[in-house]
């Protein structure tokens, strides 16, 4: 994972010498906004917005959920990159042929930051996906998962699902609580596990993240869904980290003090927001596994991707009825 300074690509790992080990995740640059109303300059079209993503990462991921549920493939072009991260960062190469890569069509890049010097020549900052483009203006409006999903489900309803709403206004302050949990503590929460570099750091990681992971289960135990009896942005922002748990977190990242499966709770819900339709299409567990254990020689350096667990993400999830995507 490496960084542009001043518009030059350097190939350098995130330093944690300042920190405690402790790893901190800086904050998205771009963060312009598409509005419905006219009060930007990004007015929400077919086809004028383009998404860069990786099938691995769960941020990126949960752009793709949207993207498909809310109906706006149509509207939203996407390119994937290659699973393997290497000295130049994200890129559109496929030497390998790995399924599910898609080029970048619309400016021709070869790596991920050639999009970002295309915006900005003189930028300085991690390189990371998601990122969304505008064809028009000729640049990016944004790089940060959270406000990009709130974008596509809410400002393009004009080219996808109206009737699908994740933040309705009446849930929102408690959706943003619940994010606002889920966030440093489980979302990045595993990283900070994986990527600590002092058994401090990894400890007071380890332990915040199995504190809310117990906390999430007894929630799930009392309702259906993390706000209430309808699924939100929230439990979307939840599932990204969840289906890749158990098959990189626990053992890549160090977060083995229990699977996702020895939850009853959080594993029938991960099993239930699987089955929404759409959604297993998002999910690549050759893309996820190959990008974690071939990309970060640091913590497996010798680039082998485990062949199991086994997962049965279609088996019953026992969580009540089918799958609600209404907003009845």
């Amino acid at each position: 994972m490496g960084l542009l300074i001043d518009g030059t690509w350097h190939d350098e790992w995130y330093d944690t010498s300042s920190t405690g080990g402790r790893f901190v995740r800086k904050d998205s640059a771009f963060r312009g906004w598409v509005r419905a109303d006219g009060s930007t300059e990004f007015a929400p079209a077919p086809g004028r917005y383009h998404l860069y993503v990786s099938l691995a990462c769960p941020w990126a991921h949960r752009t793709l959920i949207f993207r498909k549920l809310k109906r706006l493939e149509d509207a939203i072009s996407v390119s994937v990159v290659h699973p393997y991260m290497g000295a130049e960062g994200w890129s559109f190469e496929n030497p390998d042929g790995t399924a599910g890569c898609v080029p970048d069509t619309v400016n021709g890049a070869r790596v991920l930051h050639e999009v970002y010097t295309k915006a900005d020549p003189g930028y300085t900052g991690r390189v990371t996906i998601p990122v969304l483009w505008d064809r028009e203006r000729q640049t990016i409006v944004n790089n940060e998962s959270s406000e990009i999903i709130r974008m596509l489900g809410r400002e393009f309803d004009a080219c996808g699902d109206a009737s699908l709403d994740f933040h309705p206004e009446a849930l929102r302050e408690e959706i943003d609580a619940v994010n606002a949990f889920v966030y440093p503590r489980v979302n990045n929460g595993v990283y900070r596990c994986g990527f600590a570099t002092t058994q401090d750091a990894y400890a007071e990681a380890f332990e915040e993240l199995f504190a809310a992971l117990e906390d999430l289960e007894r929630r799930l135990g009392a309702q259906r869904y993390l706000v209430g009896a309808r699924i939100t942005e929230a439990d979307w922002r939840l599932f990204t980290t969840l289906v890749r748990f158990d098959a990189v977190y626990f053992g890549h990242f160090k977060c083995n003090r229990r699977r996702i499966a020895d939850f009853p709770n959080l594993s029938g819900y991960l099993r239930e927001l699987y089955q929404v339709p759409g959604v297993a299409s998002t999910v690549d567990f050759e893309h996820i596994k190959r990008h974690y254990y071939e990309s970060h020689r640091t913590i497996n350096p010798t680039g082998i991707v485990p062949l199991g667990p086994e997962l049965d993400l279609e088996r019953p999830h026992g969580r009540g009825e089918a799958p609600d995507q209404t907003n009845a």
